[in-house]
């Protein structure tokens, strides 16, 4: 399928490694000293490698190439406790106390296995409960790792995914943060399903939102 991919010129290559570094989703690596796109179907296309190249050997290009993936066989993701500046980002922000540091946070963009996995705390949110909650930084994502999702939204057999994630990495519980609204409730039932599925014993509290951000049910 055509779709947009990194380019990495060689020539002018000078082995610095710092877009190894910014790939997030690691299909970038260091080869014989020189940057080399690994794995095609890594590669989301977005380019957040490009501007950390100080030699100008990134591009983007339009090609015939395998279709982005976000099922990393091995840990790839080489993030560490806010290596991507987004954490910080927000919390020396005015009046804000942000603490989020962990990217991505999407269900279905996270590896499947990620050092920041290993005993974690676990928040899963569905998509409309930050924006209900105004203290939801504080009350729900401190300390944990968070992944976000809305089954209506998205297709992605949450469930399955989640129950991987668990088995894969040494995560200490799961906390669910959802609305009370039906579509939530489907949200919930995957979690479930997720710790029916996997094959270690962990904690699972769910918090129920209302629209105004008030806990309704615990």
């Amino acid at each position: 399928m055509m779709r947009d991919i990194i380019s990495i010129d060689r020539e002018k290559c000078n082995g610095c490694g710092l877009c190894v570094d910014a790939c997030h989703e690691g299909a970038i690596a260091m080869i014989n000293g020189k940057a080399k796109l690994i794995r095609e179907d890594y590669c989301d296309g977005l380019g957040d490698c490009l501007p950390e190249c100080p030699a100008g050997a990134l591009t983007i290009i339009k090609k015939d190439a395998l279709p982005f993936t976000v099922e990393p066989g091995i840990p790839l993701i080489r993030m560490k406790k806010d290596d991507c500046g987004c954490a910080d980002e927000v919390r020396n922000r005015p009046g804000s106390k942000g603490e989020m540091t962990r990217w991505p946070i999407q269900m279905r963009l996270v590896p499947l296995k990620a050092p920041f996995f290993d005993g974690a705390d676990i928040l899963v949110a569905s998509d409309c409960t930050a924006y209900v909650s105004k203290s939801f930084h504080q009350d729900f994502i401190k300390d944990r790792v968070i992944l976000i999702g809305c089954p209506k939204l998205d297709r992605e057999e949450y469930g399955q995914r989640l129950a991987r994630i668990i088995d894969g990495n040494d995560v200490r519980s799961i906390t669910l943060v959802r609305m009370n609204i039906s579509c939530c409730g489907e949200m919930a039932r995957m979690v479930r399903e997720a710790m029916l599925t996997c094959t270690k014993n962990i904690p699972l509290t769910i918090s129920v939102l209302d629209t105004d951000g008030n806990v309704v049910e615990q």
